[in-house]
């Protein structure tokens, strides 16, 4: 976030830089070069795999050994079974279907049965290249059809006896695509070129870039390369995938280790030196519960940060619920005692205007003028905030996206608050540290759980908060999993709630590969929750992204005031709307909305002291994925555990709001899988930053070299 500068060190190792280059030269060559390459391969490798160099090849890695002496008979594969190898004879091949349903299918046969093999894709190239009656290795996802077993699109080659004497029966088999197989580079062909590479390269070619203490009792890096690629033995592949992804991992937060540094350094911020009177009289008087202790902790955290004299980057992450608009306040209140101004954005207007209001309620009798600028304040209002913001008679301003307007100009803006941080584009946010001379302190909160091991690579950089306790008098949400055949209950649920006074939220997916498939089963939605719940004995809001936006902040608004008792919608309500007195959450379709989403649409009930409940409606066809995801939601309110879950799942690069900072881009290291040698990397990493923040000392040459010599390739104007 904010101004980057690279590290210091930089300027120290120039020479370091261009011995380790002209070491690493080679390795810079562009693929052509290589021999069996030639210039229309390599436009190939470059637009399908994105091998550029020697260097590229080197570090497209196998995804997986064929190892020979293990083949499964056909007679003895069972569904249990994930991916198998067998060998056989093939059958005769035949191509079923035409235009879109066109398939090839043909049978696999060995001494004890037959498996079935089906492309839908690449049909052109088992035409050309396979070959009934002869004897192939096959490799694959196994499935069962009709009772039969079936690997469609096969890996599948020559069967070739392993010979006598054969220094290694693990053979690599490199990621390809259709396209390169159509030329005759599958992922055999691949592994045959990267045995040229390594016959022109040498260990001087590839040299260490970890400090000699991190060696001990781990494989060197040119070694660890070779048997990556082409080990001697499966013990030998463990201990150069483990070498291979420590260093991936280590490396990435030596980088964040040194930008936190620098940045400590090189960027100058405003000095908050007190805590006064604007803070004091505030806690002494009006504030309306005891802080828990993760608040305290924050608080304490940020006057440290903001203390120092250089700009904090904290990242405020809480559950929905835990008290972050609190930790907001109180952070602009210590701004207003020294002198500074605070903005507050948000990513939507309702969620400003629910902003403005919280806080005008809290300091109502206090001497601390609040103003709120959206898209829809009036144009003599706007005169009076931007006047007020530039006389400094305004201390907060609360606001969308209007906030970072070049018309919007303050007297000494000193901190700015970014809630939701992940809905603003890092344009957007960087416009906001052009208000002043000295960049704004900048405090991030989210209320989108990030798993630990997410916060360290993806958000690494920044200083971190984590608030895990909820306020007194809260109540966990009861959450219930309940098929759809059971809706006419769930309705009488839902109205021995409303006839108590309370509200209710009806959420329907958003079906993004048919928008208008979505607002019709957004419309029968609509008219089924009416047939329930007649005008005008009850009345009914509802909103969705075809509505303008008058039209849907009007609706909101009629919720919120409680002019309506039940508000129907997409998941635009996800975030934004706090209605205390809305107990019940209905979330139509469940089983189509990912375990963050529904996490955080749970969170739009429990905001008052009473009981609350999520409903989650699905098909009783629902898939078993779904229906776990749907059990985790039922079992746990912790968001931090739904988000460990969310990860596992769905993997690092489906996240909703990852950065991409090239933090996340590894090519082996996987941060569900490794989380191990991630914890392992950040602490040694820490502890190396901590002692040679330069990285000047003999021991750091190799890793200073080598950072230098990526320097080219990193992202740095991505991380933000």
């Amino acid at each position: 976030m904010g101004t980057h500068f690279l590290p210091s060190f930089w300027d120290i190792c120039t020479e370091s830089k261009k011995n380790h280059l002209s070491q690493a030269s080679l390795l810079s060559s562009p693929i052509e070069y290589l021999k069996g390459v030639g210039p229309l391969r390599a436009d190939m490798l470059k637009k399908e795999l994105n091998l550029y160099t020697f260097g590229d090849l080197l570090q497209h890695f196998p995804h997986r050994h064929i190892d020979k002496t293990q083949v499964t008979l056909i007679a003895n594969i069972t569904p249990q079974q994930d991916f198998v190898q067998v060998k056989g004879i093939l059958q005769g091949i035949d191509l079923i279907g035409e235009k879109r349903s066109k398939r090839m299918v043909s049978q696999l046969k060995d001494e004890t049965g037959q498996l079935e093999l089906a492309w839908f894709q690449g049909i052109s190239w088992v035409q050309k290249n396979l070959v009934a009656g002869q004897a192939y290795l096959v490799f694959g996802r196994v499935s069962f059809f009709n009772g039969r077993a079936q690997i469609v699109h096969p890996e599948i080659e020559p069967y070739v006896a392993a010979t006598q004497g054969q220094k290694s029966l693990l053979e690599p088999v490199y990621p390809s695509t259709e396209k390169l197989k159509a030329r005759g580079l599958n992922g055999k062909q691949i592994g045959k070129l990267t045995q040229v590479l390594f016959q022109q390269i040498s260990e001087r070619d590839l040299p260490e870039n970890l400090p000699a203490h991190l060696l001990q009792n781990r494989m060197g890096r040119w070694e660890a390369h070779r048997q990556i690629h082409f080990p001697n033995s499966n013990e030998q592949y463990k201990k150069a995938l483990e070498r291979l992804v420590f260093e991936e991992l280590f490396i990435a937060q030596v980088r964040l280790n040194l930008i936190k540094i620098d940045r400590h350094k090189n960027s100058r911020g405003h000095l908050f030196v007190k805590v006064g009177d604007y803070f004091n009289d505030f806690y002494n008087k009006y504030l309306p519960f005891q802080l828990t202790g993760a608040q305290k902790r924050v608080i304490k955290e940020i006057r440290i940060d903001t203390a120092k004299g250089y700009q904090m980057n904290r990242l405020l992450q809480g559950d929905v619920g835990s008290g972050k608009t609190m930790i907001a306040l109180l952070a602009m209140l210590i701004a207003a005692d020294n002198g500074f101004q605070s903005c507050l954005m948000a990513p939507t207007e309702i969620l400003a205007q629910q902003h403005y209001a919280s806080l005008t309620e809290l300091l109502k009798d206090m001497p601390v003028e609040v103003a709120l600028l959206t898209g829809s304040t009036k144009i003599a209002e706007r005169r009076r905030v931007l006047k007020g913001l530039m006389e400094d008679t305004i201390h907060f301003v609360v606001g969308t996206h209007a906030i970072i307007e070049d018309v919007v100009q303050f007297k000494n803006l000193g901190l700015a608050v970014i809630d939701e941080q992940h809905r603003f584009g890092v344009a957007q946010r960087a416009r906001l540290w052009k208000k002043n001379t000295i960049p704004p302190h900048v405090l991030v909160m989210t209320a989108t759980p990030i798993p630990r091991t997410l916060a360290m690579t993806a958000f690494g950089d920044l200083d971190y908060s984590v608030m895990d306790e909820l306020p007194p008098g809260r109540q966990p949400i009861k959450t219930v999993h309940r098929y759809e055949t059971t809706r006419g209950t769930v309705m009488e649920f839902v109205k021995t709630e409303i006839t108590k006074g309370r509200q209710a939220y009806y959420v329907y997916p958003l079906i993004e590969e048919s928008e208008k498939m979505s607002f019709e089963d957004l419309m029968q939605g609509y008219e089924q929750v009416k047939s329930y719940f007649p005008e005008p004995k009850y009345k009914i809001s509802m909103v969705h992204g075809r509505q303008k936006n008058v039209e849907k902040e009007t609706n909101m608004q009629r919720f919120v005031t409680g002019d309506t008792q039940i508000l129907l919608g997409t998941t635009v309500i996800e975030v934004g709307v706090n209605v205390p007195n809305a107990s019940v959450m209905v979330i139509e379709s469940a089983e189509k909305f990912g375990l963050s989403q529904l996490h955080q649409l749970r969170g739009r009930v429990g905001r008052g002291s009473e009981q609350s409940y999520c409903i989650l409606l699905s098909s009783v066809k629902a898939s078993r994925e779904a229906k776990e995801r749907l059990k985790i939601m039922c079992n746990t309110n912790d968001g931090f555990v739904i988000a460990e879950k969310d990860l596992e799942i769905r993997g690092p690069g489906d996240i909703d709001g990852t950065r991409q900072s090239g933090a996340l881009n590894f090519k082996l290291a996987n941060i569900i899988n490794d989380r191990e040698a991630l914890l392992l990397a950040k602490e040694q990493a820490t502890e190396l930053c901590e002692k040679d923040p330069t990285l000047s000392s003999p021991e750091n040459a190799p890793i200073r070299a080598y950072l230098q010599s990526q320097k080219s390739k990193i992202g740095w104007g991505k991380i933000a």
